[in-house]
């Protein structure tokens, strides 16, 4: 694709470091709109040196904030939430242009439910708090301390560039850490503007800071920086596993978020024009970038036939195109690149048996689009079934029964997202017992909210983003005990030792 320069091209200071914008030296990069190839902004890539200094100044910031009180860090992040809100068109045209995700996805889904979680966790600062006092040996009282675990090192993906960033930063910032965050480098736009936000809203110099640059380089400095003390990623499962080990060799805890293969089980009885809707939605949200997006229908085979005629009539009713468009249900995919890594996968689905009802092709118009595709029949030892596409794909077999239904299911490494399709209450407890995964919908795929964990177990990672549970990746538990009896020959002393 032809790159070609746009009237709102701009030079944006590569990182936001000590509360204020920073020059780096590093070479320049352009940020692309995938739909048109349009620049939509230049960038100084910040090196590790950027990153130690960074660090540094998260580390000075630390004290002050992890000492704050409740309410004050509350208020600046409520405040945060209300200038998210304030600059949320500017924020929305800049996630669009960026990324080529619809404006509808974006002025909808991302940046409301990014202020949503924002405000969540502003509220959330304040209610933190231990396990009640009590005596448990008959001469000390012991109590819990809950305390910001560090400075934190988050490293965020390209598809959801807002959403991901509050994902990591607000947790951490409730608990009383400093963050230095690096968003993808295709799309660190919004990252930078969430920093500046925060800056206005009161959060103090050093607190949160920002280093743009390749996941290589950058990246791995961040990972694997002596003075972080946890790092949290969300991305694919081979870079997770370069993060993990990055973080071991300083013995940092990590908090990981990867890669998903999620099945959309649709069982006998279900509600088969819900199943379609659903399978389509679950499988084409942000064009299929989705780690908890549906790829893998498995159907019982008496609604075999039906649903995969259903979803084909209706992701050829799916508007691709212009992503400012309000009409427009898929944008582009992030880059040409990455378009033809999807068509690829795609093309090689016969050679092992399965078949492409629709889709499978490039449309022909410039920019890195990709037709919705649905591709039946497909074998459970296929790469199409079996590794994460990261597209707007879904691929359906048959299941011969429950059992059958959940053994498909849980036959992946993968263990993010998952759905159950039934009007039986009984069946929905069994799927919802039985899938492995982080999450499971029963009769819907794909809704978030700010209250409920998101994670999952196996090649998806562990550790959790958003609600209460997402402290535990930034707190640390201590437990205090203290003496009750006032006297200086304890009675342990005198069991141990003889001291007079």
């Amino acid at each position: 694709m032809t790159t070609r320069a746009s009237d709102k091209t701009r030079i944006v200071r590569s990182s936001w470091i000590d509360g204020a914008p920073v020059a780096t030296g590093g070479s320049r990069h352009q940020v692309i709109n995938p739909a048109d190839g349009s620049i939509v902004a230049e960038l100084a890539l910040a090196e590790p040196v950027d990153v130690d200094i960074a660090v540094a100044s998260a580390r000075a910031a630390l004290t002050g904030w992890s000492r704050a009180t409740p309410v004050e860090r509350s208020t600046v992040l409520a405040k945060l939430a209300e200038l998210v809100d304030a600059h949320a068109q500017a924020i929305i045209a800049e996630e669009v242009s960026q990324t080529g995700k619809p404006v509808r996805l974006a002025t909808e889904f991302d940046v409301p439910g990014s202020i949503d979680n924002i405000a969540f966790f502003a509220g959330a600062a304040r209610h933190l708090e231990g396990k009640a006092t009590g005596e448990y040996s008959g001469d000390h009282t012991s109590s819990i301390r809950r305390e910001a675990v560090g400075v934190v090192a988050a490293i965020t993906p390209w598809n959801y560039p807002l959403q991901m960033a509050v994902w990591k930063v607000l947790p951490a910032l409730a608990a009383g850490c400093s963050v230095v965050i690096k968003p993808a480098e295709l799309t660190p736009l919004t990252t930078l503007t969430l920093a500046r936000l925060a800056t206005e809203a009161g959060l103090p110099d050093g607190v949160l800071n920002v280093v743009t640059g390749a996941g290589s380089d950058v990246g791995s400095a961040l990972a694997g920086h002596r003075d972080v003390d946890v790092v949290t990623f969300t991305g694919s499962t081979a870079v997770g596993r370069r993060v993990m080990a990055a973080a071991a060799v300083h013995g940092h805890r990590t908090q990981l978020e990867l890669g998903g293969k999620a099945p959309l089980v649709v069982f006998d009885d279900a509600d088969l024009d819900a199943a379609i809707n659903g399978a389509v939605a679950g499988s084409l949200i942000n064009t299929g970038q989705d780690c908890t997006a549906a790829t893998r229908a498995i159907v019982a085979r008496n609604l075999y036939d039906d649903f995969v005629a259903g979803v084909g009539e209706l992701m050829n009713k799916m508007v691709v195109g212009d992503p400012q468009d309000p009409d427009t249900d898929l944008g582009p995919l992030i880059s040409a690149a990455h378009r033809d890594k999807v068509a690829a996968m795609v093309a090689r689905a016969p050679t092992e048996g399965g078949r492409i009802v629709t889709g499978g092709a490039a449309p022909d118009r410039p920019g890195s689009f990709y037709l919705p595709t649905l591709v039946a029949d497909v074998a459970e030892t296929s790469e199409i079934y079996r590794d994460e596409v990261f597209g707007p794909v879904l691929t359906v077999r048959a299941h011969d029964g429950d059992d059958d239904a959940l053994r498909q299911a849980n036959d992946t490494v993968y263990g993010l997202a998952a759905s159950a399709w039934t009007r039986d209450v009984y069946r929905a407890q069994r799927a919802s017992r039985e899938i492995n995964a982080g999450c499971v919908w029963i009769n819907d795929h794909i809704p978030i909210i700010s209250e409920m964990p998101h994670g999952g177990v196996g090649a998806s990672g562990f550790g959790k983003d958003m609600s209460d549970y997402s402290f535990e990746e930034y707190l640390t538990i201590k437990h205090v005990m203290s003496d009750i009896t006032g006297v200086a020959e304890k009675n342990w002393h005198r069991t141990i030792f003889k001291l007079r």
